[in-house]
């Protein structure tokens, strides 16, 4: 069986690699007896495998000591209604920016315990932008600002061109939403107080999260809340407070494994700039079969929305596209049209023979 080039945003492509090697364990773990989705998390072997995972996301993603990764059941959204639980007390002010569907999920999680100051919205014009830094009305000695890094549905992302991919908050740690471009780059995580993601689109399968904070900060009181919810408990026991999803933090350690095998973020990056310029390119250079409405300064390089000017002829797209081996190029609900996820896992291969269809397909159809 040929496996297709998968597109879709999240449950996204797995590297095959790390496929093939969690076929071969999943029957048994080297010479343990069972599979690695049988074991005791508390037993040696799966000890073996958390600790490793932990040190190659530190060494892949250069995290400091003086923060703590946590390894979670759920995903984003999860975390999301964690951060004001854990980092702001009853009556605090916590200040967002808005630029696209998944920040304003967060919003949703926030609790009645909390003040949401709205400092920036992408909102008026639908989400095409980043509201400039120097217009955000920050609050003076808010909890935390958070935004969302990259933005899966709408399709823009802090670039460097929009001034600065990590915005100076002064003293108000800065939270960030990276589930869908984290490792895709070199960051800087000592400008960030919490950075979280969803595993599901670029280090591993659906149902784990991945957390990183600033350890003064899980000193905060926070608001009440069970102990399975507090991330200062999740720490001193190892993320292991509950039974977690160990299948699931496996595969994300074999994932890391991979992507510092195959030359870690710096590497990624110049993949990541390879894969955009080429899909943007075709898009841009179509006359107008397809378009994109983002601003270029803040084009994501992770998911990219994309129209055909009939859209009549969105179906016949899908199918050939189907039909030429590339699938989840259904463009989310809320937008509609296409959209191409080209994650860490998605190789230049695989968006070159995307282009090539996009332009067999106007050729048959322009």
């Amino acid at each position: 069986m040929a496996r297709a080039y998968n597109f879709a945003p999240g449950p996204a492509a797995l590297p095959e690699s790390v496929l093939k090697q969690a076929q071969a364990d999943m029957l048994e773990w080297g010479s343990a007896g069972a599979s690695i989705v049988e074991m005791s998390h508390r037993g040696p072997e799966f000890m073996e495998v958390a600790t490793r995972a932990e040190a190659d996301l530190r060494t892949l993603l250069g995290v400091p000591d003086d923060y703590a990764v946590l390894f979670l059941p759920g995903g984003a959204t999860t975390a999301q209604a964690l951060l004001p639980l854990n980092f702001a007390s009853q009556g605090d002010t916590v200040d967002y920016v808005v630029t696209g569907h998944w920040g304003k999920t967060a919003l949703k999680q926030l609790t009645p315990a909390v003040s949401v100051n709205i400092a920036a919205t992408g909102e008026a014009d639908g989400y095409r932008t980043i509201p400039a830094r120097e217009s955000w009305r920050l609050t003076p000695g808010a909890a935390y600002v958070h935004i969302t890094a990259n933005e899966t549905i709408h399709g823009v992302e802090y670039r460097p061109a929009w001034g600065e991919p990590a915005p100076d908050t002064g003293n108000v740690p800065l939270f960030a939403d990276f589930s869908s471009s984290i490792a895709s780059e070199p960051i800087d995580i000592s400008r960030y107080g919490v950075i979280y993601a969803g595993a599901q689109k670029n280090l591993g399968p659906v149902g784990i999260s991945v957390v990183i904070v600033r350890r003064d900060l899980l000193e905060r009181a926070g608001q009440p809340r069970a102990d399975i919810f507090n991330y200062s408990s999740q720490l001193a026991n190892d993320s292991m407070l509950n039974t977690p999803p160990t299948w699931n933090w496996y595969v994300a350690g074999l994932v890391f494994r991979w992507m510092l095998d195959e030359g870690g973020t710096p590497e990624f990056n110049r993949r990541s700039d390879e894969k955009s310029a080429l899909l943007y390119g075709a898009i841009d250079g179509s006359g107008g079969f397809y378009r994109n409405d983002i601003d270029a300064a803040v084009r994501s390089r992770m998911n990219v929305p994309f129209f055909l000017a009939d859209e009549a002829r969105n179906a016949a797209f899908l199918d050939g596209a189907r039909e030429a081996g590339l699938i989840g190029l259904k463009g989310h609900r809320v937008l509609g049209g296409m959209r191409a996820s080209i994650y860490n896992a998605m190789p230049v291969d695989g968006v070159r023979s995307l282009v090539a269809y996009m332009q067999d397909f106007q050729k048959t159809h322009g």
